[in-house]
């Protein structure tokens, strides 16, 4: 009795101080500081265009705020698929992020008959970044030459010549490309989609001459228009935007009640990513967006800085994905 009161009280410390072990390991674990290495944030899109600017705005003040560097990925190709993809399937340690967009998190699910990721279960939101109306512009020279100054200038000859206009995206179920159909479906017009690999790509084929029209994201077109290379004919918002509030809607423009097509930012980790850190991440991102300098850099380019939290993005991204659904099918938009 006494041999088998002396064999349990052993097993029963054995268990005590394994239990403590692995108390403490996990404890350890927990407190295991982030980052202790660089991160990555993809851009699912080329250099130069909106998700590459504001990737870009924000990566050296994370890089400040935790110590270690944030480095811009771009990962161009299926209309941001191919980016949002990489960054799904990556280990969620926090190390690996996404400028997720409107496309990747809000029309692609309906745009496309298969996408290799879930945008709601396969990421965890941290924040939005910015929202941005977009603008509908061509080469100066060439609305010149063709007689075009305005939206409606532009639907009269676009319909007398059928097919002779062709139309730049950022990729195939981009905003911008989306932005476009919706309004060849709403004004009866046709034109040729030109998909690009990004917005920068696609704005060198408009300054060129190389395509015709665009829906850009104003931040990424701004220079161009300041510039005198293209001229804006309206912005894609259900408002005009503060940044060039001299641009009617195209809704004002053409009147085409009901168009609207706004672009939007924000960044994602991997589903599982550790909720301290992505608490962490949200926080020092919004504080960044309402510094005055970064604040005041976007605004001046037509993006609304937001900074949200991680529950409020979950729940804007359920509804965009709901909203987008029944414009992708009116527009007659499909990808394969």
């Amino acid at each position: 009795m006494t041999t088998n009161f002396k064999s349990f009280r052993r097993l029963a410390l054995a268990v005590c101080a394994g239990a403590a072990t692995i108390s403490i390991a996990s404890t350890a674990l927990a407190q295991t500081p982030w980052p202790t290495k660089p991160v990555k944030i993809v851009v699912p899109f080329a250099p130069g265009g909106t998700t590459d600017i504001l990737a870009r705005a924000i990566a050296p003040e994370l890089s400040k705020a935790f110590g270690q560097p944030f480095i811009v990925d771009n990962r161009a190709g299926a209309g941001g698929n191919l980016g949002a993809d990489i960054v799904a399937k990556s280990p969620a340690d926090g190390y690996t992020l996404l400028m997720g967009t409107v496309g990747t998190h809000g029309i692609n699910k309906s745009l496309y008959s298969r996408l290799p990721y879930d945008p709601q279960k396969d990421f965890a939101p941290i924040t939005l970044v910015a929202a941005v109306p977009n603008v509908m512009v061509m080469q100066t020279e060439k609305a010149k030459t063709l007689g075009i100054n305005n939206v409606p200038d532009f639907i009269r000859y676009a319909k007398a010549h059928p097919g002779q206009l062709n139309m730049a995206s950022s990729g195939n179920g981009t905003s911008i490309h989306l932005a476009g159909e919706l309004f060849k479906s709403m004004t009866g017009t046709f034109m040729t989609h030109i998909p690009y690999s990004g917005s920068g790509p696609a704005m060198m084929g408009m300054v060129s001459g190389t395509v015709d029209v665009m829906f850009d994201n104003l931040p990424s077109a701004m220079p161009q228009i300041k510039g005198g290379k293209l001229k804006a004919f309206a912005v894609t918002s259900s408002q005009r935007s503060a940044a060039m509030p001299e641009l009617p809607t195209i809704e004002e423009a053409a009147k085409l009640k009901g168009y609207e097509a706004s672009s939007w930012f924000g960044l994602l980790a991997p589903a599982g990513t550790p909720p301290a850190v992505v608490l962490k991440l949200q926080q020092e991102t919004a504080k960044a967006l309402n510094s005055p300098a970064i604040k005041e850099k976007l605004q001046t380019q037509g993006a609304i800085p937001s900074g949200n939290s991680p529950q409020e993005f979950a729940k804007f991204i359920d509804a965009e994905i709901k909203k987008w659904a029944p414009v992708v099918k009116a527009s007659g938009a499909k990808v394969d």
